[in-house]
């Protein structure tokens, strides 16, 4: 697993955040993913249930099943999965069972969240496989795109 310099973090969590972009403008729950490996990204996903008409197409999801395919293997090992916001029960549990071993998110979320807020699947000790989570990266950005969304939303 590759350890990276604050700068490319940020560099990859917006690209996370290109992808929350592309929900956003399909009228989506604003919300992005990249999965990253060898300095690389090889996973993309952003929110697409009501596009696709699938409860499930989260942007963790969508992501883990692209790098799935890049990868030809559902373990997703020596991977970083940066996501915008923190993962829900649906996702951690995925990430957990695709054994990425580190999730970076930007801003918690404190209604659904599964990796420190709400829950903590991912570093739950019951469970075989354990993620080391960090959190906050360019969370002030991660965070203003869905209060505007949800801004915008309860006006209209």
């Amino acid at each position: 697993m590759t350890d990276f310099t604050q700068e490319e973090k940020e560099s990859f969590m917006a690209e996370a955040l290109k992808e929350a972009q592309k929900s956003l403008a399909k009228e989506e729950i604003p919300i992005g993913c990249v999965i990253v490996k060898d300095g690389r990204i090889i996973g993309r996903g952003h929110n697409a249930r009501e596009e696709l008409n699938q409860a499930v197409m989260h942007a963790e999801i969508m992501a883990i099943n692209q790098a799935n395919a890049v990868e030809d293997n559902w373990r997703l090992l020596d991977s970083t999965l940066f996501v915008t916001i923190e993962p829900c029960v649906m996702c951690s549990g995925a990430i957990g069972l695709a054994r990425i071993p580190k999730v970076i998110y930007g801003a918690a979320n404190q209604k659904f969240g599964a990796a420190g807020s709400l829950y903590d699947i991912l570093t739950d000790g019951r469970l075989n496989h354990r993620v080391e989570v960090e959190t906050g990266i360019l969370e002030e950005e991660c965070a203003r795109i869905m209060q505007d969304f949800f801004r915008k939303r309860r006006k209209s």
